[in-house]
């Protein structure tokens, strides 16, 4: 059984914030964005063990960029099916501290014990998400969803050309 996770230093989220905000306001595509959050969030959290932006396109989710030991087989999921699909449905953050408590959970990684998934909201709806999957049994708390949706919001103004 995983452990939970270790106690994150509060500091740590802002400073994330601040250099994830910087760089994302002198990003120059939409691809090279979501590479840079996926690799600055996977540096900065050791309890974050994979992170991945999924991009809308049609009924599905097409994995777009990720940071993590390798990539998960899962680069296409339907809208609605997982806890990724939900979120994409829904349009709402997903926290699922424990995933075997979690039927419709599609396991990225054998090593995987709790997940968040954050849409990325657009004017007119899901445009994509961040996945991030842990190794923890609940790694996941209210500091994460404010930075991950902070981070989205400021992804999807890249996605749609209002930086």
């Amino acid at each position: 059984m995983s452990a939970r996770r270790q106690e994150v230093d509060p500091e740590l989220y802002s400073e994330a914030r601040s250099a994830i905000r910087g760089q994302l306001e002198a990003s120059v595509n939409e691809i090279d964005a979501q590479e840079l959050v996926c690799e600055e969030l996977y540096q900065r959290f050791e309890h974050y063990s994979w992170v991945g932006i999924y991009v809308v396109e049609g009924d599905e989710l097409v994995l777009s960029a990720w940071a993590g030991e390798e990539e998960t087989e899962h680069t296409t999921i339907k809208v609605g099916e997982g806890i990724c699909g939900l979120a994409a449905a829904t349009g709402r953050t997903e926290i699922v501290p424990d995933v075997t408590e979690r039927e419709e959970f599609i396991a990225c990684f054998p090593s995987t014990r709790s997940e968040i998934v954050v849409p990325i909201l657009g004017p007119d709806g899901v445009l994509g998400e961040i996945d991030i999957d842990s190794d923890d049994l609940d790694a996941f708390d209210d500091r994460d969803r404010s930075l991950l949706e902070d981070v989205a919001a400021r992804l999807a103004r890249v996605m749609t050309g209002g930086v």
